[in-house]
């Protein structure tokens, strides 16, 4: 159990990261936050007497000091440079940030050495390469990555491996899948769905990159939080990985179309050829092993989970104008 620890969540107040640091302030002695605000909003972030908000960097020596004064017993890395397209323009920034901030990391957790549980956010999307579906978290085909980003999240797992071998690190890895929910602002390096309900919302035709019917393990904040958690309090969880993914397959074509009716939205679907490296029409994965020992259960309610992201769009259209971030740059993830 998490109640009476001190936790570090580093990249806490992004999508997942805030509605996880939002739970756990509720239970836990004290949250320490680490975050840029890259890709973080403090607005996420509930105020709370036990919350520590540090502006820092994972690459920075000084700010990893400040958080391991703290104390903490349990580490959560959720930081990371977000995510394919934008490795594919800035290469060398992701294997900065998702490279070597996680070996940094990793080695002040090694100096710690007084630490509990450790969970690295991996990339289920991204890891498994050309193996068959659903994914299942024994079976990854690393040489048959297609992005920058994929890459780093696999040298993460790969990292860690080591740590646990040589400083025997308790690490565990959790896969995420195409995460979608509240707290999730739209731009052009972000996930589809923040997008395709903020066009929608201002009546724009939704761009799909592909034929619409390529399909996504599309897993709820609030189901990868609860696997979070669960792999925190779980002593069966070190060393191991697991799926936090709803473990089912969306239609691109269907979640466009289920948008557009949940917004009202009556603009044409725009389709448009896929991505060079976008080289898979189907994801799915295999939650069999989370849900056997972590007793995980997402919850399959796709459409309730869409409407419900819908009406925090609607709730903080101000702060989703403000935030949206469709700045210049080298190719967009979603519009051509």
């Amino acid at each position: 159990m998490l109640e009476g620890k001190t936790i570090l969540i580093v990249g806490g107040a992004g999508a997942v990261g805030s509605q996880l640091t939002n739970y756990l302030t509720k239970i836990c002695k004290k949250v320490i936050v680490l975050d840029n605000l890259t890709s973080g909003y403090t607005d996420l972030l509930q105020k709370s007497s036990n919350l520590l908000f540090i502006k820092g960097d994972i690459r920075s020596d000084s700010d990893l000091k400040r958080c391991f004064n703290e104390a903490p017993d349990i580490v959560f890395h959720l930081a990371a440079f977000f995510a394919n397209q934008k490795s594919v323009d800035y290469p060398q920034e992701d294997i900065s940030v998702n490279g070597c901030g996680t070996l940094k990391l990793y080695e002040y957790c090694a100096l710690y050495g007084k630490l509990e549980k450790i969970i690295y956010a991996s990339s289920g999307c991204s890891i498994y390469g050309g193996a068959s579906m659903p994914y299942v978290e024994d079976v990854v085909e690393p040489m048959h990555l297609s992005t920058p980003y994929q890459i780093t999240k696999m040298l993460g797992e790969l990292y860690g491996n080591y740590f646990i071998r040589q400083y025997n690190l308790p690490i565990c890895y959790a896969r995420f899948f195409n995460s979608y929910g509240q707290g999730e602002y739209p731009g052009q390096y972000r996930n589809v769905i923040p997008n395709f309900i903020y066009w929608a919302l201002q009546g724009q035709s939704l761009p799909i990159t592909g034929t619409g019917d390529e399909t996504r393990d599309f897993t709820s904040v609030k189901d990868i939080v609860q696997g979070l958690v669960l792999m925190a309090e779980s002593d069966q969880a070190i060393g191991e990985a697991f799926n936090l993914a709803a473990g089912r397959e969306i239609q691109i074509r269907y979640l466009a179309e289920l948008i557009n009716k949940e917004t009202g939205n009556d603009a044409p679907i725009n389709f448009k050829p896929r991505r060079s490296w976008d080289s898979k029409p189907r994801l799915l994965a295999s939650n069999d092993k989370a849900r056997r020992i972590l007793a995980f259960n997402p919850n399959l309610d796709f459409e309730s989970n869409i409407a419900e992201t819908v009406s925090w769009f609607r709730l903080n259209w101000s702060n989703v104008l403000k935030n949206a971030d469709f700045g210049p740059g080298m190719s967009s993830a979603v519009r051509g």
